[in-house]
């Protein structure tokens, strides 16, 4: 289903086959097929009104499959879930205990998205680092240890948005990197509630720009 959206097959306001029409073209039982409606749904791709059907939403950027197989798709989106509650608590806490040499590793971090990004590279691993260095400063090893667990579906997830990102308007990769800039200089200024707001932030953009082909054009 998600590929047929990707692909433009099914547009935003088209209605889904039903249930039972699914069943047999993907030849699944129908628990499978209303599990797989609630990840699309979730994932804000499709809505469901009561009495007339489940309706496409948004499209994807084209490049989504193209990037990564669809199946890998709500594995990606269910870790941003994760890294919305976890990173956006260790960003207010490195606000609130940060040393001047992990600031200073903040900054070295950033610098290399810039130069990275810059030169049309995808920048995955600094990038990754830079969500380190923030989780390190937090001054909770926890926080490190979660994200470090999470290392490949994390990367899998960047190279993806960095990628779509690639292939988008010089603007977009701007609002990527102003994004990295917010959450630095909250943490510059031990304003918790600011570093939590531009962590969470940053990352419902990341899940917006994977799920909506309209996003930052």
């Amino acid at each position: 289903m998600l590929e047929q959206i990707v692909s433009g097959t099914l547009r935003e306001g088209d209605r889904l086959p039903s249930e039972n029409q699914m069943c047999r073209s993907f030849q699944a039982s129908r628990p499978v097929v209303r599990q797989a409606l609630l990840r699309l749904q979730a994932d804000g791709l499709v809505v469901s009104r009561q009495g007339s059907g489940t309706f496409v939403q948004r499209r994807p950027p084209e490049g989504l499959t193209r990037f990564t197989a669809a199946s890998t798709v709500a594995d990606m989106l269910r870790c941003l879930e994760l890294r919305m509650a976890v990173e956006s608590q260790a960003a207010a806490l490195a606000a609130l205990r940060r040393t001047p040499a992990q600031l200073h590793d903040l900054q070295h971090a950033l610098e290399d998205i810039e130069k990275q990004m810059g030169t049309g590279e995808l920048a995955v691993a600094a990038d990754f680092g830079f969500h380190q260095a923030v989780a390190k400063a937090s001054g909770n090893a926890l926080f490190e240890q979660v994200l470090q667990g999470l290392h490949d579906t994390i990367e899998r997830g960047m190279t993806v948005a960095l990628s779509i990102t690639r292939e988008g308007s010089p603007e977009r990769a701007r609002r990527v990197h102003d994004e990295h800039h917010t959450i630095y200089r909250a943490i510059a200024q031990r304003d918790m509630q600011g570093a939590d707001l531009a962590m969470r932030y940053h990352l419902e953009r990341l899940r917006q720009r994977v799920t909506d082909s309209q996003r930052d054009r």
